[in-house]
Order: structure tokens, then C-alpha cells, then sequence
């Protein structure tokens, strides 16, 4: 399209051209030929490039692509929180590197029972968590907060250990001698510790003898307790963790606990007090021995006197025994051919007192005089019953 227009002013930047209809129209400068002047009549023509047009839509779809695979497929990644090592008082938390994607951080805090303990630096992948209660549950989250909005990790339950569970102990040997260091590595290993080479964020005790090395300064500046050995044999003594206030380097040694541990000599003296128990209890109680009563026996005199109902004549007497089946005195020493035996009860008290007031022994000597009369009015019996039949009779037990 042809369009005829005539030059009203010329500037240095901008040319005012006026329309057959008395419009006005700010035209550069330098689109106008050089040689233009107010008054000057010019033709513009004026058409549609389709073909460049083309071009610069697909450049754009292209620009707009690009921008949206770097910024809008990825998201942040909430954080993943993870137990490194728990002890009686404190825990250390670490994390994985923080995926941003293409957001900006803006903070990251730590939860702990829903209450926010702190913020955490951002170049930071663990922290330490001190000032715990004994054997007490805690839970602890992550919140990440960007330009992308906010995320959460998944929330961790910890219970801290109990003062006899010794596995959460972290110890990083210093300068010792090579036996004694590795005295200490057997000790670790049976109370269930563990031992690292490095202070780390998770060491609980530095062990020493000597205050020196790059190790030793390192535990001081981490603010970590700086033990001798025996510390570690205090623990195995004890089957807990013992307080360091008497194992540090600069510690009197009479501060340290020697020798059995207290629950253990608590544990002596109770198992000697119930022993003695069992002596007193035993020696205070009477021993009582019976022996079985004899029997009486039975009487024919009643039955040759009245007789016997249904019976008209008396029994038959039985034919004298010989000599030889007659009791003998072996015979009596043994208990054996006796138609009837003694009993007695022998009742033999130990002396309840340490003074011995001579009790027991009156009643064992009452009891054997009782027992002596019994036995003679037996034997008075029996001599009778010979005297009169000449027999012994036939006794049914």
C-alpha cells in the first residue's frame, strides 16, 4: 500500500508528516531520505513480511520452551531427616543436600515436638541436638521454606538411651601408648560402643593421656570432653555411663570410683544379710523326731471268761514255741521276734541362745527317763505273760 505524505517539520530525531486529512504522524528522521525539507512530499509503501513474521514466532516458541524446561519441571525436594547417633542427653540429626531445583532458599528450621528449636545455616548438613532428658521420646521435623512455597520432611521419633545402654558412646582415640590404645579398643567393643578416627559432629568423648595433637584440639574447640582411659573401664565396671567430672586429664585420681561398683557391693551385703537370716531362722527352729507308739496287745482273757458269741467251746491252746524260736538277745538288739515293741518320742532342742541356758538338754533327759519307764513296765508285761502261760501269745497287729 502507497501512502503519500508531506514533511511539516524535521528534527534531528523525529520528522512530523501530515495526512491529506490534516493527521499528524512522528516519523523518524532517519527512515527520510537526507535531502527532505518542510513541505517535501513523500511516498511510504507499506506491506505485511508473512516470511519474518514467521521466523520470529518460532524463535519466540523456541525462547519460551527453553525457559520452561529449566524453570517449570522441577520443584523442590523436601528435606529427608535422619538419626546419625543418640545418647542419654543429646542427638545428632543430619540430612541430605537440599534439592532448591530453581527456587531460591529462603530458610530452613528444625521442629522439635512441634516447637521450633532454631534455624539452620545453609551451609550446614547435620546438627546436635544437647540438653535432652534421659530415656525420653522427642520427635523432630525439617521445614524448608523457597521461592517455590514450603516443604516438610517426614517427622522422626527418637528416644534417647536409658544410663545402663552404652551403644550411643562415640569415642576418637588422641595420643596413648599403642598397647593401652588398644586395650581400649577391646573395651569399646564389649560395652557395644563405637570408635572413629576423627572428631566428628557425633563424637561424645575424646580419650587421652597426653593433651596434644591436632585431634586434642580439635575436641577442645568442638567442646568435647577430653577423658583418660580408665574412664571407659569406669563404664564397664559400673554396666553404665559414669559421670567425667573424675576422668579428666587435669582430675585427681582419688575422684575415681576403684573397685567393685556401689550396686554391686549393695548386692553383697544383702545376699550376706539373708544368709544370715538362714542360719538364725535355722538354728532358732526345733528339730522333732518321732518314732512310731506301740501297740497294745490284745488281751485273751476276756473271751476265755465270757466266751466268744457263736462259739461254744474255748479255742484250742497253741502248742509251746521250742527254745531256739524264743526271742534271743540279738533278736532284742535288732527289734526282731518281739510280739510287741516300744516306742518313744524323742524331742532334741537346739539351744535357742548363745548363753545356753541348758533347756534342750532337761528336756532329752525327760524324754530318755520317760522312754527307760516305758520300756521296763513292757518288759515287766512280758515277763508275766511267760510266767503265767509259759508262751508267748499269738498277737494280731
Amino acid at each position: 500500500m502507497l501512502v503519500s505524505l508531506t514533511v511539516g517539520k524535521v528534527d534531528a530525531g523525529v520528522a512530523v508528516l501530515l495526512t491529506e486529512d490534516k493527521r499528524l504522524i512522528e516519523f523518524p528522521s532517519i527512515l527520510l531520505p537526507p535531502d527532505i525539507h518542510s513541505g517535501s512530499i513523500v511516498d511510504i509503501n507499506v506491506s505485511r513480511n508473512q516470511h519474518a513474521e514467521l521466523i520470529a514466532e518460532q524463535k519466540f516458541g523456541a525462547l519460551q520452551s527453553e525457559i520452561y524446561e529449566a524453570f517449570g519441571t522441577q520443584i523442590p525436594s523436601p528435606p529427608v531427616l535422619r538419626c546419625r547417633n543418640a545418647t542419654q542427653t543429646s542427638v545428632v540429626l543430619e540430612w541430605d543436600p537440599i534439592n532448591l531445583a530453581t527456587a531460591e532458599l529462603r530458610s530452613l528450621s528444625l521442629y522439635r515436638n512441634g516447637t521450633k528449636a532454631g534455624i539452620i545455616p545453609r551451609d550446614k548438613l547435620s546438627t546436635k541436638i544437647s540438653g535432652l532428658a534421659v530415656d525420653t521420646e522427642y520427635t523432630f521435623h525439617l521445614i524448608l521454606r523457597t521461592s517455590a512455597g514450603q516443604y516438610s520432611s517426614e517427622r522422626l521419633t527418637i528416644r534417647t538411651h536409658k544410663m545402663t545402654d552404652l551403644t550411643g558412646i562415640t569415642i576418637t582415640p588422641g595420643v596413648m601408648p599403642s598397647q593401652l590404645k588398644d586395650s581400649l579398643a577391646e573395651t569399646v567393643n564389649k560395652i557395644g560402643a563405637k570408635l572413629i578416627d576423627t572428631v566428628r559432629i557425633d563424637t561424645t568423648h575424646f580419650v587421652c593421656t597426653e593433651p596434644r595433637g591436632q585431634g586434642w584440639e580439635k575436641a577442645v574447640e568442638m567442646n568435647v570432653p577430653v577423658v583418660v582411659p580408665d574412664w571407659i573401664l569406669g563404664c564397664q565396671r559400673e554396666g553404665r555411663i559414669v559421670g567425667v567430672r573424675g576422668y579428666y586429664l587435669d582430675a585427681d585420681p582419688k575422684h575415681r570410683q576403684l573397685g567393685p561398683s556401689q550396686s554391686q557391693q549393695q548386692q553383697q551385703q544383702s545376699q550376706q544379710v539373708q544368709a544370715v537370716q538362714r542360719m538364725n531362722s535355722a538354728r532358732d527352729s526345733p528339730r522333732i523326731e518321732h518314732t512310731p507308739p506301740t501297740p497294745e496287745r490284745q488281751s485273751h482273757e476276756p473271751s476265755r471268761a465270757n466266751g466268744t458269741p457263736g462259739s461254744s467251746a474255748e479255742p484250742p491252746t497253741p502248742p509251746p514255741k521250742p527254745r531256739s524260736e524264743r526271742p534271743t538277745e540279738a533278736d532284742d538288739e535288732t527289734g526282731e521276734g518281739r510280739s510287741s515293741y516300744t516306742g518313744s518320742v524323742v524331742v532334741a532342742r537346739e539351744a535357742a541362745s548363745e548363753d545356753g541356758d541348758g533347756e534342750g538338754s532337761e528336756d532329752t533327759e525327760r524324754a530318755s527317763q520317760t522312754s527307760e519307764q516305758h520300756r521296763g513296765s513292757n518288759a515287766v508285761a512280758e515277763q508275766e505273760a511267760m510266767d503265767e502261760d509259759g508262751k508267748f501269745d499269738e498277737v494280731a497287729l
